[in-house]
């Protein structure tokens, strides 16, 4: 059973695909996993083992029946709790407000991967509204440690073999950086990909949907289910039918070359955690070359003005009436956003469009992605702050990362973020694939 609940989203359906596993026995592997891991890893807000295997027989069903089925058909996944989705509670991980909402309809993401014919396994826990502090999810590589910021029990379960795929959100890092400490993979689309609608948001400037994952092709297959077109989401964009599995499968046209970053956070990281990223570096010898950004420092100011001030806007209401059982990191960015001028706020927009149009200009028309760190340290232990998210500059940016768990430190995995220009996800999964690869030709 746990053989078949560690298997990638890909495997699993290849198996149902060649009648050699059914939906039902997969999510059964998965339920077995949440069953022995979960009173101690918390990564779930809610699961109904009866709902999630009556949708695997559903998918069963129609498999056997011999008519047509989805891309995804049988394959569980975990929705965070501030998607919503309308057979399971959504309380945006904070009951105080929101304890047993129940939405009516699915968000536009959810709708998209029932069409495909996911099984929605359960609802993984998300920090407060999102915001970093008080999470209780706990790391499943060391219980005495932290998994992650607000898409903390996405990245777990992902980790803990109880579901293959997961959704998050990003606002910051919050998709990246728990992919780093929990040793998984992790993908922030460009934003606008995929839809937010029905989603809690908290800054309409920032906010972008995700995905943890266990390898880039399985980020990519489910990419490309939920991502369709929503003109109800005024950041969502027009397209034609979604690829990126293709294009993560295709082979490179060339050897890929990479910009080494070392983005604002680079001399706080843990000297540890350097060392190992260099030498990674030196394998990828005259493929990369580091080049110098010396602008990210302010723009990573800018954004939190940015982030604060749509934070006090989303949030005020709810810091008015339950301030006192808010985080205190969500209560000091809504006060801080109140602060935030009308002038700062559009001078942060406007320096974050003159700074993408350099970095497309100078740098992704020569390489092919930014290389940089995922986090500046291994999961830190529950009782330790967090430092500053050194995703959210890209973030700001709007353009699409992927955290890879190619690094160790003490035994304890440290991601590997590449960063691509905006609406170029399929050559950055490529490339992503492609490093992947060539990473474990020397493990």
């Amino acid at each position: 059973m746990s053989d078949l609940a560690r298997l990638t989203a890909q495997a699993a359906l290849a198996g149902m695909e060649g009648d050699e596993i059914s939906s039902v026995e997969l999510v059964e592997a998965c339920l077995a996993q949440v069953e022995a891991r979960e009173s101690t890893i918390q990564a779930f807000a809610y699961i109904d083992h009866a709902h999630a295997l009556a949708q695997a027989r559903a998918a069963d069903d129609a498999r056997n029946s011999g008519r047509g089925v989805g891309p995804l058909n049988g394959l569980p996944v975990g929705i965070k709790d501030i998607i919503d989705t309308a057979d399971q509670p959504t309380e945006h991980g904070f009951p105080a407000a929101f304890a047993g909402r129940q939405p009516r309809e699915d968000a536009f993401l959810v709708a998209q991967l029932r069409a495909a014919g996911a099984v929605i396994l359960g609802k993984t826990v998300s920090s407060p509204l999102a915001n970093p502090g008080m999470i209780k999810t706990r790391n499943p590589l060391d219980d005495t440690r932290n998994p992650g910021t607000s898409s903390s029990g996405s990245a777990a379960a992902v980790a803990a073999a109880m579901v293959p795929v997961a959704v998050g959100t990003q606002t910051a890092g919050s998709v990246i950086r728990p992919a780093s400490f929990c040793g998984v993979y992790g993908y922030k689309p460009t934003f606008g990909l995929v839809s937010r609608r029905g989603t809690l948001l908290q800054s309409q400037t920032l906010d972008t949907i995700g995905l943890l994952a266990r390898s880039v092709e399985d980020l990519a297959l489910f990419t490309d289910a939920m991502s369709a077109h929503d003109p109800d989401d005024p950041v969502s964009y027009p397209r034609g039918r979604p690829q990126l599995l293709a294009a993560t499968q295709s082979q490179v046209p060339a050897p890929p070359r990479f910009a080494f970053v070392k983005s604002p956070f680079w001399e706080t990281a843990e000297p540890k955690v350097r060392e190992a990223f260099d030498k990674l570096r030196e394998v990828l010898g005259d493929q990369c070359h580091e080049i110098e950004l010396v602008t990210l420092g302010d723009l990573f100011h800018g954004m939190q003005d940015v982030m604060s001030a749509e934070n006090a806007q989303h949030y005020g209401r709810l810091y008015d009436q339950h301030s006192d059982t808010m985080s205190e990191p969500a209560r000091a960015s809504v006060e801080r956003g109140r602060r935030v001028s009308a002038q700062r706020y559009l001078n942060a927009i406007a320096q974050r469009d003159v700074l993408y149009e350099t970095i497309d200009r100078e740098i992704l028309l020569t390489y092919s992605a930014i290389l940089t760190l995922s986090a500046d340290s291994v999961a830190p232990k529950m009782d330790q702050p967090f430092t500053p998210n050194i995703s959210g500059v890209w973030t700001f940016l709007g353009m699409p990362a992927v955290s890879l768990p190619l690094i160790e430190v003490d035994g304890l995995p440290v991601g590997v973020q590449l960063v691509g220009a905006r609406r170029d996800d399929g050559r950055l999964l490529r490339t992503a694939r492609w490093l992947t690869r060539r990473a474990a030709t020397l493990s």
